[in-house]
């Protein structure tokens, strides 16, 4: 892995290999080697979790983030919730992402599978009428680093 730079605000939080660490100042931080990592807006707390999209999404971000034993466990979740989710959706488009986001998941690239499902909550949102009532919906988060790596899962 090429390094990476992210910005990160006062505040936020960051999970690098399951451990969340808060900035207490505006940083600029580089990731010199592999790490399984979240921040942000990208973190979906346990609190978050209201509707089957973001259990789908909480379940990868187990299989992402999480202990050895949650990664195994948010992975075999993420396959239940999508196949629940995939038999009560109507739309073909919505069942092509969730396809795509759980061979991304079960080929180590958690961070894609993760990037696909915020398409399916933002789906989910407009056809429930909600408003999203967490930033993660966007996962608009590439104004802090300044390139996408590739992530895994497992």
């Amino acid at each position: 892995m090429s390094n990476l730079v992210l910005e990160l605000r006062q505040g936020e939080v960051m999970i690098v290999n399951g451990a969340p660490i808060r900035f207490r100042t505006r940083s600029r931080i580089e990731l010199t080697a592999k790490a399984r990592f979240l921040f942000g807006k990208q973190i979906m707390p346990p609190d978050q979790v209201d509707s089957p999209a973001r259990r789908i999404y909480f379940a990868l971000q187990s299989a992402y983030i999480g202990s050895d034993a949650e990664r195994e466990g948010g992975l075999e979740s993420a396959r239940h919730f999508i196949a629940d989710f995939q038999q009560a959706t109507t739309s073909d488009q919505v069942r092509a992402v969730l396809d795509r986001a759980l061979v991304a998941a079960e080929e180590d690239d958690c961070y894609l599978a993760l990037k696909l499902v915020r398409r399916i909550i933002q789906h989910e949102d407009a056809v429930l009428g909600k408003t999203p009532n967490i930033s993660i919906a966007t996962g608009n988060t590439d104004r802090h680093a300044e390139r996408e790596p590739r992530h895994s899962c497992l």
